[in-house]
C-alpha cells in the first residue's frame, strides 16, 4: 500500500541522537489525514542503534509505522539508496539524525508537495542549534553546515544563480529520484576514501533539476540542526572546504551541454586561478608584514574563515584533476576485478 510520505532517517551510530528526533516526529501534529511512516536507516552502526529502535516500536504510534533496515556499505548516498528502495511513501523526507523537525513538519511537507505538483524536491527552512555559539567572523561561511535561512517566502531555486539547498530536511518525490538520479552516484564515499563528500546532495539534486523538475525552498518546514563544537573548530571547516571544492568541477559539467565542457573546463581553471591569487593578495599577503602578531590577534577569527575560503578555492582549482585521477584509479580497479 503506497503511502503520502515516509520521513527516512539515516544515522551512524545515532543511539545517543535518535530519541530526541523520534520523539519530535512523534508528536507532530495535524497529521489525521496523512499516512506517513518512520523509516530508520542504520548505516553499518557498531553501537545499539537498533535496540533503542525496537524499544521505541513498542509503544510507538498506531497508525503511523517505526521501521528498521540495516545498510552495511558506509556513506550517505549508500543509506538514502536504501531508503528509496524500502520507502512505500510517495515523498521521502530526509531527515538527519541531528535534525529535529518543528511539530508541523510532517503537514507542511504533504501541503506543499500537493500546491507546487511540478516541484521534484524542496527543502526546509534550517536553524542552527549549536552547542558553542559560533563567532561574528564565523556565521560568514556557517551555512556550509548544513543552515539555510532564505526567509518566511518559498523560493525557487536556480542552480546557477542561488545553489542548492543541503539533504538534510529535504524532500523528494520517489518516481522522480527512482528514474532519474543514477543509481551509481559520482560523489560519495566508497570504501572509507571519500572522494569529494560536499557535493552528493547537490549531484542528486542536479540530476532532477536536468530531467525538467522544479526545486524549492519551503519555510514552512523548519528544523533545528545540532552543531556540536568540534565542527567549529579549524580542522574540520578546513577539511570540509577542501572537499567541497574538490566536487565543484563535476557539478559544473553537469550543467552544461557535452560540447560546452571543454571550453568551460579552460575558463573555469583559469578564472579559479585568478581568484586565488586575488584572495591570496587580499587576505593572506597581509600577514607577511613584520606587524604579523597584531594582525593575528586583531583578526583571528577573520582568518580562519580566510583560510577556509582559500582551502575551497584551491580544491575547486585542482578538482577536475582530482576527478581525472579517481576515474583513472577506478578504471584499473575495475580492470582487475
Amino acid at each position: 500500500m503506497s503511502l503520502d510520505l515516509t520521513i527516512a532517517i539515516t544515522t551512524y551510530n545515532g543511539e545517543k541522537r535518535l530519541p530526541q528526533v523520534l520523539e519530535k516526529l512523534k508528536n507532530q501534529i495535524d497529521t489525521k489525514n496523512i499516512k506517513w511512516e518512520v523509516l530508520i536507516v542504520d548505516n553499518n552502526s557498531t553501537d545499539n542503534t537498533a535496540k533503542i529502535i525496537r524499544e521505541y516500536q513498542v509503544n510507538w504510534l498506531k497508525n503511523v509505522p517505526l521501521r528498521y533496515c540495516f545498510e552495511s556499505q558506509q556513506g550517505v548516498q549508500f543509506a538514502r539508496k536504501k531508503a528509496i528502495s524500502e520507502a512505500k511513501g510517495d515523498l521521502i523526507g530526509f531527515i538527519d539524525d541531528d535534525n529535529l523537525p518543528y511539530s508541523n513538519w510532517v503537514k507542511a511537507a504533504c501541503e506543499f508537495a500537493k500546491k507546487n505538483p511540478k516541484a521534484g524536491a524542496f527543502s526546509s527552512r534550517i536553524h542552527g542549534l549549536f552547542e558553542t555559539e559560533p563567532s561574528e567572523e564565523l556565521k560568514k561561511i556557517i551555512f556550509y553546515l548544513a543552515i539555510v535561512d532564505r526567509g518566511v517566502e518559498p523560493m525557487l531555486y536556480e542552480p546557477r544563480q542561488k545553489g542548492l539547498p543541503p539533504g538534510a530536511g529535504l524532500v523528494v518525490r520517489r518516481e522522480v529520484w527512482e528514474k532519474y538520479v543514477p543509481s551509481r552516484l559520482l560523489l560519495v564515499s566508497r570504501s572509507g576514501n571519500s572522494i569529494m563528500a560536499g557535493g552528493e546532495d547537490a549531484e542528486v539534486l542536479l540530476h532532477i533539476y536536468r530531467a525538467g523538475w522544479e526545486i524549492w525552498y519551503n519555510p514552512t518546514m523548519e528544523i533545528d540542526h545540532l552543531i556540536p563544537s568540534w565542527r567549529l573548530e579549524k580542522t574540520y571547516l578546513t577539511q570540509l572546504m577542501r572537499s567541497i571544492g574538490l566536487g565543484r568541477f563535476h557539478l559544473r559539467m553537469l550543467l552544461l551541454q557535452w560540447w560546452e565542457r571543454p571550453i568551460a573546463f579552460v575558463f573555469y581553471l583559469i578564472n579559479d586561478l585568478c581568484k586565488i591569487i586575488i584572495h591570496f593578495i587580499a587576505n593572506i599577503c597581509p600577514r607577511l608584514f613584520p606587524n604579523i602578531q597584531d594582525f593575528i590577534s586583531i583578526n583571528c577569527e577573520n582568518n580562519i574563515v580566510n583560510i577556509c575560503e582559500m582551502e575551497r578555492l584551491i580544491g575547486t582549482f585542482f578538482s577536475p584533476f582530482h576527478l581525472a585521477k579517481f576515474k583513472f584509479k577506478e578504471l584499473i580497479f575495475n580492470k582487475n576485478v
